[in-house]
């Protein structure tokens, strides 16, 4: 396709507010960590301490540059609530243009 961006998806408590979660995420695009972020309620279902659970959940899906990415995550880790937050990342093809504003 012509360019690269790094996905970094996790996961917020959602008993979180929207204005909540809004300012959570703004404020790693604002430090410039993050292009784009994506915000959606979700239902997650997990084994937790040896224990079926059902949890309702923020998914915050972030796009960056390859080179912000392990700042990116390495502030989501110090900002994030969970003791053992999902922190998921990969690399996807875009178009150029696309991979250009993302990496600012």
């Amino acid at each position: 396709m012509g360019g690269e961006v790094c996905i970094v998806q996790t996961t917020l408590p959602g008993e979180w507010t929207d204005p909540f979660v809004g300012e959570w995420s703004s404020r790693l695009v604002g430090e410039n960590l993050a292009a784009c972020v994506q915000l959606s309620r979700v239902t997650s279902v997990y084994r937790w301490e040896g224990n079926l659970e059902s949890t309702d959940e923020w998914r915050v899906q972030l796009k960056t540059s390859v080179e912000k990415m392990d700042n990116l995550i390495r502030e989501i880790l110090s900002r994030h609530p969970f003791d053992t937050p999902q922190v998921v990342s990969w690399l996807a093809d875009s178009t150029s243009d696309y991979a250009s504003w993302v990496e600012g």
